[in-house]
């Protein structure tokens, strides 16, 4: 738990490590549509992120950042988030009770001054802002809440507005998706305020890229997205790799079986880097 900013990787090797990735990528004929900052943690946190956007600029290719907004007070976290072409802000509440209860925030982090920031790097941002509302049963997707997060959304003016809900497994086990009538009504509820909202209820696909070596790519992938039996059998059978590979990871322990919502997910067991 941290919100004091600091340098993490190097932004000349993230570059470099990017043209390399580039490359492969078209080498196998495939497109990119964004390089996207969507680290294990909150991006914002890195100190150097502006100037790693700055350095993968001329790469041509569209950058996105995926944050929480958790850290938008502080003036250099709106200058680095304005050099992307496409920014992400999590908003699951308005109110402080629910917001602590999903996003466990650091104690020192004050709802109301993060929601004015939205508002105040929304006014002065030249790209494409979208924002993403988690609903969870029970805690924040009654009418009230989500019409506040309406209400609030019609203030930022995003280009989009996602609604989603946990289609991975949660930290908690007691944490679920709402019922269908109340996905529809949210929905409702932010259509009349937002032009445009998009629903994520499902899982996201199984289109992952193959550039490089099997196992790091399959772990690399699983880090940030954790992947259901099928999609891991699905990617397998792409590299031409049997599923030996996943019992031996599974016995090196850098990857975990959990169930949720009636399937099991393969994680990835995220070592401590010290930093």
């Amino acid at each position: 738990m941290r919100i004091t900013r600091q340098p993490f990787y190097d932004p000349e090797t993230i570059l470099t490590d990017v043209k390399r990735k580039i490359s492969e990528v078209i080498d196998l004929g495939e497109s990119i549509d964004f390089l996207t900052f969507v680290p294990d943690g909150e991006p914002t946190l890195d100190i150097n992120l502006g100037k790693a956007i700055d350095l993968l600029r001329p790469l041509g290719v569209k950058i996105a950042v995926i944050s929480n907004g958790s850290l938008l007070w502080q003036e250099s976290v709106r200058k680095d988030l304005s050099k992307a072409d496409w920014v992400s802000l999590k908003i699951d509440s308005v109110t402080e009770e629910y917001w602590r209860q999903i996003n466990r925030p650091h104690h020192d982090l004050d709802l109301s001054i993060i929601l004015e920031s939205m508002i105040e790097f929304a006014g002065g941002y030249e790209g494409q802002l979208a924002t993403e509302t988690m609903l969870i049963h029970g805690v924040n997707d009654s009418p009230g809440n989500i019409t506040e997060v309406a209400d609030f959304l019609a203030r930022l003016k995003p280009a989009k507005a996602y609604l989603s809900i946990p289609t991975r497994p949660p930290a908690e086990t007691s944490v679920h998706p709402p019922a269908e009538n109340v996905l529809n009504m949210a929905y409702q509820i932010i259509s009349k305020r937002v032009n445009e909202v998009e629903c994520l209820f499902g899982y996201e696909g199984n289109a992952f890229s193959l550039t490089g070596d099997v196992e790091e790519e399959l772990l690399n992938i699983i880090a940030v997205h954790p992947m259901p039996e099928e999609a891991v059998q699905a990617f397998l059978a792409k590299a031409g790799v049997g599923w030996k590979l996943i019992d031996k990871l599974i016995a090196k322990d850098r990857l975990f079986v959990t169930d949720y919502e009636g399937k099991k997910f393969y994680l990835r067991r995220l070592q401590k880097t010290g930093v």
